[in-house]
């Protein structure tokens, strides 16, 4: 469906508003993104809570997000080939299942092990869900809209971030941590509005419909195995998406995997006092998000992400070492609008480096390297703080310069095989 005028920005660019029409996979992809942060934080903020059940430091539990990244790595290839076989539809309605499952189940562990396998299978369904969702959001609604889509859904992880940030300044000093891992049950209800409401993706229905023809017309062939489907992305513009990918996850988990044991352990700060830098940090991160996205559209996405990765790297420090409180809550603002504010664009910017028959699998393929890339940093961070004076603020901030370096040098080149859709 063309994008009209009157759906425009006074300049000729396509408003939020021009979204309406497709209010319901929208919906659906920043609800699905929503609950996915919502359950994943929850483990950021237990974690002292956790180490102290469990009789075990910090640094140990750093295993803990290296098998979820696994599992992640796990959910985004295997659920990339599942929507392009199967439809993008059933994979978002099974990963929203599976990520809900385990996450309830990781309230009744009682050891670092169970910990383990519990978060590896949550990873598999939150990195399955992500893979599905955006491949149908982007295959949903026109060209035009697609860096606005992307922004309005990747929101959805800043207010399931702040969520669990309200949800366990109520709920972790009265009822301890587990019930923070229970109520993640609740987004298995989300499987009904995909179910009733929500559309499959016009490009993947067009795309069986002409392989029917196709059959119909000449020899039956042999399904594409995965790793025959994984072989027709392998150029430029996919190697550029995985290692952006790659590094850009290890700078975002070095920033904010530990950011609430930070604010705790090193600020000394009760749940209750957490929730507002928490809630500054997520507000700023929405406030980048829309920005980002409404930037793109006029600058292009590889100038807005390069600035934000420059904004970054100045705030950081600040962001997990100042002392006074204004600082405190002014830096955690303006460091999510520019860290967070890169997201809202990486959908489209994955989109536009696969071709339609293996797209789902390559934008999954190169989310699984991003989780490779944050279950390192969740490893490296906690072990490398020891051997720093400055302890784990100082480890978050090596990670965090370094790998915003190399992501905004990957984000300088644009290869040849970069396609329009």
């Amino acid at each position: 469906m063309p994008v009209s005028a009157s759906s425009s920005s006074p300049g000729g660019r396509p408003g939020f508003s021009a979204l309406l029409p497709y209010w319901q996979v929208t919906l659906a992809a920043f609800s699905g993104w929503f609950l996915d942060a919502f359950d994943q934080t929850t483990l950021m903020f237990t974690l002292p809570d956790i180490a102290r059940d469990f009789g075990c430091t910090l640094a140990a539990l750093g295993s803990v997000f290296l098998a979820q990244a696994l599992g992640r790595a796990v959910g985004n290839t295997g659920w990339g080939w599942l929507s392009d076989r199967f439809g993008r539809k059933p994979a978002f309605t099974l990963g929203i299942l599976f990520f809900a499952l385990f996450a309830a189940l990781t309230g009744t562990t009682h050891s670092i092990t169970t910990l383990v396998i519990t978060q590896f299978l949550f990873g598999i369904g939150f990195g399955g869900e992500w893979t599905a969702s955006a491949t149908l959001l982007m295959e949903s609604v026109p060209g035009p809209l697609r860096p606005l889509a992307s922004a309005t859904m990747m929101a959805g992880y800043e207010i399931g971030y702040m969520a669990a940030a309200g949800a366990q300044a109520l709920i972790l000093p009265h009822h301890g941590w587990r019930v923070m891992f229970f109520i993640g049950l609740l987004p298995a209800l989300l499987i009904f509005f995909i179910r009733f409401r929500v559309k499959e993706s016009p490009l993947w229905l067009a795309a069986q419909e002409e392989k029917k023809r196709q059959h119909d017309q000449a020899p039956a062939e042999p399904a594409a195995s995965f790793w025959q489907t994984a072989r027709q992305f392998w150029n430029g513009a996919a190697f550029q998406a995985i290692a952006f990918m790659c590094f850009l996850e290890f700078q975002k988990a070095a920033l904010y995997t530990f950011y609430p044991a930070i604010l705790r352990d090193n600020h000394h700060l009760s749940p209750q006092l957490i929730f507002w830098p928490v809630a500054l940090y997520c507000l700023g991160s929405l406030a980048g998000k829309i920005l980002c996205g409404a930037l793109a559209t006029r600058f292009g996405e590889g100038l807005v992400m390069r600035v934000a990765l420059g904004a970054v790297m100045l705030l950081i420090i600040p962001f997990l070492t100042a002392g006074p409180w204004a600082i405190l809550l002014a830096s955690a603002f303006f460091i999510g609008a520019s860290a967070s504010g890169i997201y809202a664009l990486v959908p489209h910017y994955l989109s536009q480096r696969f071709p339609d028959a293996g797209r789902s699998a390559g934008m999954g393929t190169s989310y699984a390297v991003g989780s490779l890339g944050q279950g390192v940093a969740g490893r490296l961070v906690p072990s490398l703080a020891p051997l720093l004076a400055g302890g784990l603020p100082a480890a978050a901030i090596l990670c965090v310069l370094s790998g915003s370096f190399i992501s905004l040098g990957i984000t300088v080149f644009r290869p040849k095989d970069v396609q329009d859709f």
